[in-house]
């Protein structure tokens, strides 16, 4: 029998293999391995290789000409299009547009929950290491595990899911850091259930809206023209929404001088006090830049901060922007996959092995970080794309599809598969077995 395989390389076909007679995997229908998919997940790990190694390390678009631009652009989209594709890569692991129950689903659920565990120790082992990186390992592995419940719905209700979890989360999340969190300094990636769900660098709360709408689209034919012009529509929509919607509750609406008036330099003055419009202007830009630094959460000070639609801010128009911004990019990669395979097969290659890709920059990182900030230095980021290629190419011609991270996240996958088939059958047969007489 042929194998098939998955966006990660995992094997269909042994997923799907001694199921059930009452539950049948259905086959997915088309090209099971999407290079388009492939390629926006290089685009990902490029963006954040941008936010991790600064506007310095960019010779090309330097700090004086567009590299702020690029960082602003891919700051918190990289790592929210990184979870929208895990999310892409759950439902294709279990069942693509007719998601799998019964014995099927139960076996992916341990090859997912092996992933899970591999890819969450690879994550605190790269955080010991102390780059100034945010390291999303971690909490990638904990997003396959809160996905799981819904491994077996349908897009229709994922998609609503990740609608609902949008426009609830973010005033929750005020609600319950409000009234239960004092905020603490940061000692790693992540290192308490507290940062993991609220206040991390990638909290569940806001992060789990890009899962569950990545395996939506998973749920759907994405070969199929129409169904692409509806995503890239929606994207359209979703990133217009986030924002015009913000712009109106800042600016028409008042939001912004609202948080002027809260912000230290105003002491309970109202804005109507400031006689000086150049005075007025700088701080309204203080607190505009003070929502670009933000990193998780908004503060709960003021409500008015559920407004802002900057990066890492975690709420609905932050949201919409970047689930609207994975869907058009997603639509794209897809499109020129398969119309230009020569031009874009150095991202499908490093979209093969984004895990080996992600990991190893993190260790190249470690060796040549210094606490001056010397080593960012200009053309330090297209060293690493251009890197990253040479040996993502190299190695799936010479070697393998997969990487090496990839090869050995697939042997235990596999591994714990065949455990849990061995202890079923095991099982069976003990209970098949006629009690012993003597």
């Amino acid at each position: 029998m042929p194998r098939t395989y998955d966006c990660f390389g995992h094997n269909l076909a042994g997923v799907a293999q001694k199921r059930s007679d009452h539950t049948a995997a259905p086959a997915a229908p088309g090209k099971l391995r999407i290079d388009g998919v492939d390629a926006a997940r290089a685009l990902a790990v490029f963006g954040m290789f941008v936010v991790h190694m600064g506007v310095e390390s960019l010779g090309l678009l330097s700090p004086e000409g567009y590299a702020w631009d690029l960082h602003d652009l891919v700051r918190g989209n990289s790592s929210a299009l990184f979870a929208f594709l895990a999310g892409v890569s759950l439902a294709m692991m279990t069942g693509r547009t007719r998601p799998v129950r019964g014995e099927p689903l139960r076996r992916a659920a341990v090859r997912v929950l092996t992933r899970a565990l591999f890819i969450g120790l690879l994550g605190v082992v790269l955080d010991a290491l102390a780059v100034p990186v945010a390291v999303i390992l971690t909490y990638y592995a904990g997003f396959f595990v809160l996905a799981l419940p819904l491994a077996a719905f349908r897009a229709g209700a994922l998609w609503t899911v990740a609608g609902v979890l949008a426009v609830l989360g973010p005033p929750l999340s005020y609600l319950i850091r409000d009234a239960f969190i004092t905020p603490q300094p940061r000692t790693g990636a992540v290192t308490s259930f507290g940062e993991f769900f609220l206040t991390g660098y990638y909290p569940a709360i806001t992060f789990m809206v890009f899962v569950f709408a990545g395996m939506a689209v998973g749920r759907m034919d994405m070969g199929a023209t129409a169904v692409r012009a509806r995503l890239l529509l929606t994207g359209g929509v979703l990133t217009v929404f986030g924002y015009l919607g913000s712009w109106v509750m800042l600016y028409p609406l008042g939001g912004l001088d609202r948080l002027v008036e809260q912000s230290m330099f105003m002491e309970g003055r109202s804005v109507g006090a400031v006689d000086d419009p150049q005075l007025l202007e700088n701080l309204r830009a203080g607190v505009l830049e003070e929502a670009a630094s933000i990193s998780g959460q908004v503060p709960t000070d003021s409500w008015w901060w559920l407004a802002v639609n900057t990066a890492h801010t975690g709420t609905t128009f932050e949201i919409a922007v970047a689930v609207g911004q994975a869907l058009i990019v997603l639509v794209m990669c897809m499109w020129l996959a398969e119309h230009a395979r020569i031009l874009m097969y150095p991202l499908t290659s490093v979209g093969r092995m984004p895990l080996t890709i992600y990991s190893g920059h993190i260790f190249v990182l470690a060796l040549i970080v210094t606490p001056d900030d010397a080593w960012r230095t200009p053309w330090l980021w297209e060293g690493f794309v251009l890197g990253s290629i040479v040996l993502a190419v190299a190695w799936r011609l010479l070697v393998s599809e997969r990487g090496p991270a990839e090869m050995a996240l697939r042997a235990a996958g596999n591994g714990a598969v065949s455990l849990y088939d061995e202890n079923r059958s095991g099982h069976s047969v003990d209970q098949r077995r006629p009690p012993s007489t003597h």
